[in-house]
């Protein structure tokens, strides 16, 4: 599929991070892909915790976070999906997050909800419903040294996160619905990475704007186009019989985006 995008306000590339996502990988020979995937020099190792309940898969927790702590050097960003990341935070912060992601949705619904969700569908809000959770996550998060951010699913509005760009370090905009790897991107998350990255140009310039989902070198020209600076994929790395190489290829497909910021030609009501 084409992304097509049109020519808008110019701004500079920030240097393109990429985060190899640890969901994809073997698990039963995880050292091993870190070790391999460490000579291609990754920015972050992407740690997605998955609860059953917030998205319909079980992942990772603590435990596993420590023991990657243990062997590398890379820094670990933990995208917390689940129902009650207040209680959590701090395990993962013990265990050796170097960033912690919390969902923008966990504060739009009561918490603890016990239905799963099934595939191909994520929780999205309208409005907020306890912002002081967020402020209380993000303060928590900042106060224990690491870096905090906050994701939104597909059908959130873009809006509601533009509030607290200036007091967290990066904002994840799921380009897939959470949940499972290998999903096709969602082209309308363009809109929300330009705006999001025409915001903090203003209110946040070192902000990192990150996509996960569906990042590949075929769909990472027109997420950098607009706007986004650190690209989390997983099934595009490690599920290649290189993972090196096929990192290094969305390194070099990044750089054959334009060097200013781009938008999509649509941006819907809803996002504004």
């Amino acid at each position: 599929m084409r992304y097509t995008v049109c020519m808008q306000e110019s701004t500079t590339h920030k240097p393109i991070q990429i985060a190899p996502s640890l969901l994809s990988a073997d698990f039963m020979n995880l050292e091993r892909d870190v070790r391999l995937i460490e000579t291609a020099a990754p920015d972050w190792l992407h740690v997605d915790v998955m609860d059953g309940h917030f998205v319909p898969n079980l992942t990772v927790g603590p435990p596993l976070v420590k023991a990657l702590k243990a062997i590398t050097d890379i820094p670990l960003d933990v995208h917390l999906m689940v129902d009650n990341p207040l209680l959590q935070i701090d395990w993962f912060i013990e265990a050796g997050a170097d960033s912690l992601t919390v969902h923008l949705e966990c504060a739009g619904r009561p918490l603890g909800r016990n239905a799963a969700r099934k595939q191909g569908t994520s929780v999205a809000v309208s409005e907020l419903a306890a912002p002081e959770l967020l402020v209380e996550l993000i303060s928590r998060i900042k106060a224990a040294g690491r870096q905090v951010g906050i994701a939104l699913n597909p059908g959130t509005p873009v809006g509601l996160v533009l509030p607290y760009l200036d007091r967290v370090d990066l904002v994840l905009v799921m380009s897939v619905h959470p949940g499972f790897g290998g999903q096709a991107f969602i082209e309308d998350s363009l809109n929300k990475l330009w705006i999001i990255a025409e915001a903090a140009r203003r209110l946040k310039p070192d902000l990192l704007v990150e996509v996960d989902g569906g990042i590949n070198a075929t769909t990472t020209p027109a997420v950098v186009a607009a706007g986004a600076n650190l690209l989390v994929a997983g099934n595009a790395i490690f599920g290649e019989a290189d993972p090196p190489a096929a990192l290094a290829a969305i390194r070099a497909a990044a750089q054959t985006a334009p060097a200013q910021s781009q938008a999509p030609q649509t941006i819907p009501a809803d996002n504004d």
